[in-house]
């Protein structure tokens, strides 16, 4: 085998081929990429830097949201910058420890992820059910080993793959049908047994997602138990309203990474292949170039500050006046 070490079957490098099957098409292909990952770049370091600079923004809300911006600017640039490389310059090799560690932060951001998008649904909870206590329960040191927890928690359950995908021989050859290294398209060029690694990833995919998802759903059913009681109408829509930019969020998280899921294992012969990798890489660029366009324009502090920047006003923001005027 090319680039391989026969005596351990461990190859030196593995290819990426992209998106196998539409190679003629790479360049054409990028340019939305591109622009997609300058977006995110740019959306998500500026939020981040308005959040650090305003004043007014210093509040648990904004501090989740600058840690869910860090977070997606890190997962999409494990895989993005490589992947135009591969797409302009057919630079398709990756060195094997290379490829262990693009695999171990993909999967560790992407855990973090929701993660960061369960906490902010329990922001929102203690927030609305819980107004007069807002501040007191969500302090700074509590944030802080909320959010550590939560990136130890990815961590813990990623770093195994690492030592299972390390451990296969890898005799059918080293070339790997995506643009970046995945768990599973790594272990599947195997010509040892993976089902290991098929039932593990399946377990953290079900006790990290699966837990994120039902504390996102119990913190949004209270929610709305909550804002269902409130006297007005005007009274539920802006309570209701501070929730809108985190559903379209998780909306943007999870579809795709869910179609992912499980065309990757369940629609293996009726989605076309450069269907499932064209999404694949989508599911990790997606919320990282949304997120800050959806907050932007749904987040009326956010908003202002942006106008206050750009307009060159020194003197700050409006006072937020409660969280129903977000």
């Amino acid at each position: 085998m090319s680039g391989a070490n026969s005596s351990s079957l461990t190859p030196e490098f593995f290819v990426l081929n992209g998106i196998p099957g539409l190679e003629d098409a790479h360049v054409w292909i990028s340019l939305p990429f591109c622009f997609m990952y300058m977006i995110a770049v740019v959306g998500n370091c500026g939020l981040m830097y308005l959040i650090g600079h305003e004043e007014a923004l210093h509040r648990p809300m904004y501090y989740f949201l600058t840690l869910l911006s860090f977070t997606d600017i890190t997962l999409c640039t494990t895989t993005v910058p490589n992947t135009l490389c591969i797409f302009w310059f057919n630079l398709k090799k990756i060195g094997f420890k290379a490829c262990l560690a693009q695999m171990f932060f993909v999967h560790t951001f992407t855990a973090t992820e929701s993660g960061m998008l369960m906490l902010m649904a329990l922001d929102r909870y203690v927030a609305i059910c819980y107004p007069l206590r807002y501040g007191t329960i969500l302090t700074n040191p509590v944030i802080a080993k909320a959010s550590l927890a939560t990136f130890l928690r990815s961590v813990a359950f990623i770093l195994p793959f690492t030592f299972l995908t390390k451990r296969l021989p890898y005799c059918r050859g080293n070339t790997i049908p995506h643009a970046y290294c995945d768990h599973m398209s790594v272990a599947k060029i195997s010509c040892g047994n993976v089902k290991v690694n098929a039932i593990y990833g399946l377990l953290v995919a079900l006790v990290v997602c699966a837990f994120d998802i039902f504390c996102i759903t119990v913190s949004y059913t209270m929610i709305l138990r909550a804002v269902m009681n409130l006297s007005s109408a005007d009274a539920r829509h802006k309570a209701f309203s501070t929730c809108t930019s985190h559903i379209c969020a998780i909306v943007i998280t999870y579809v795709p990474a869910f179609f992912n899921f499980f065309t990757h294992r369940f629609g293996g012969h009726t989605i076309p292949h450069h269907i499932h990798i064209i999404v694949a890489n989508l599911y990790l660029l997606l919320p990282a170039t949304m997120n800050p366009i959806v907050y932007g324009v749904k987040t009326k502090q956010i908003r202002e500050s942006v106008i206050k920047f750009f307009s060159g006003d020194k003197s700050g923001i409006t006072e937020i006046k409660g969280l129903q005027n977000k």
